[in-house]
């Protein structure tokens, strides 16, 4: 598949199945966050298929549809579940992604995939489509899916992508073909960085680690605000600063009401990360510019203590889909590792 960096093994097992049209129904592509799951997906749709360019435009990293997912946040519920969210500029390649406020896959979409996956392929012998973070999905629209996974229709080849597939149900894991996305090798990394003539293309490929998609998509700007409030939750989670120097952070944290506390959870976990590494003596990190101040943080915490922290921080991730308040929720984590 031409134009695709990195995980030849996985593309190039791809390809032969192609080559000898032995094509499982479900496939399962995992791996980290901008690692491209989504982009192959496409990919191999388009050998199947044809027509690239018209599959290409269902990429949710483009900005008209970014716009149309945050679009549907203001929607209600009821006006969401009646009109489920997917993208189809091919008409026989549909896309599926995490939808509303809690960017979860829901019962709706995986009763309207249900019904669209009866229909034949307008051309050729294939439809296929894509669920993108299935593990966005909850037990009900996960078995919702469950139906169709079951007994698929023989035209239909239906790929998901995950971060993890053990998050997903054993009963759907056991249905699929998997295939593991590693990062990028830095040779691969630095090579793609050139071929798209990034800005900063030294710090994004940094704090990319590996993940071309992050290296793409990043707001550094944004990223650099949020650090630095996670960061003052560091300092004063850890007893380095007083409690009163996050509370400036947590202010604005709380007026950024457009803002998603998992976008601040991300940073905070590449900033443990980060400390941890500092903490056993690995001389490469990803915030390489903040280093002096991360360097001190590693000298005063606990292994226990990031145990501890990245176990805290995993809860908010769970309980974001519930729609927690950000600074509530940071206040408390905050208040909880100081008296650690």
């Amino acid at each position: 598949m031409e134009n695709f960096f990195g995980n030849r093994p996985v593309v190039d097992a791809l390809d032969d199945m192609i080559r000898r049209d032995r094509i499982p129904q479900t496939l399962l592509f995992s791996g980290p966050e901008g690692i491209g799951k989504a982009t192959l997906a496409r990919r191999f749709a388009a050998h199947l298929l044809g027509d690239a360019q018209k599959i290409e435009q269902d990429d949710l990293s483009l900005e008209s549809n970014l716009e149309v997912i945050a679009d549907r946040e203001k929607w209600t519920a009821d006006k969401r579940n009646e009109d489920p969210l997917f993208f189809a500029s091919h008409p026989d390649f549909v896309t599926f992604a995490p939808d509303g406020p809690l960017r979860q896959i829901t019962i709706p979409q995986m009763r309207f995939l249900k019904d669209r996956s009866q229909l034949k392929p307008l051309k050729g012998n294939w439809r296929v489509f894509l669920i993108d973070q299935i593990d966005r999905a909850n037990e009900q629209a996960a078995n919702s899916l469950l139906k169709t996974l079951e007994e698929p229709p023989s035209h239909l080849i239906l790929i998901m992508t995950a971060r993890n597939p053990y998050d997903l149900l054993p009963t759907i894991r056991s249905r699929a073909v998997p295939f593991r996305l590693s990062r990028l090798s830095e040779d691969e990394m630095r090579a793609f960085v050139a071929a798209k003539g990034l800005s900063d293309a030294e710090k994004r490929k940094m704090l990319a680690e590996g993940s071309p998609g992050v290296a793409v998509s990043i707001d550094l700007e944004a990223y650099e605000r949020r650090r630095t409030s996670m960061l003052a939750l560091l300092k004063a989670a850890s007893g380095a600063e007083p409690f009163g120097s996050w509370l400036k952070h947590s202010e604005s944290i709380a007026a950024r009401r457009s803002e998603k506390l998992d976008s601040y959870l991300e940073v905070l976990y590449v900033l443990l990360e980060d400390v941890l590494r500092l903490a056993n003596g690995f001389k490469s990190i990803r915030n390489e510019d903040i280093r002096r101040e991360l360097q001190p943080l590693a000298q005063r915490v606990t292994f226990e203590w990031l145990r501890k922290a990245v176990k805290r921080v995993d809860e908010l991730v769970e309980l974001v889909r519930r729609n927690i308040q950000k600074s509530i929720a940071l206040d408390a984590l905050v208040v909880e590792l100081r008296m650690s």
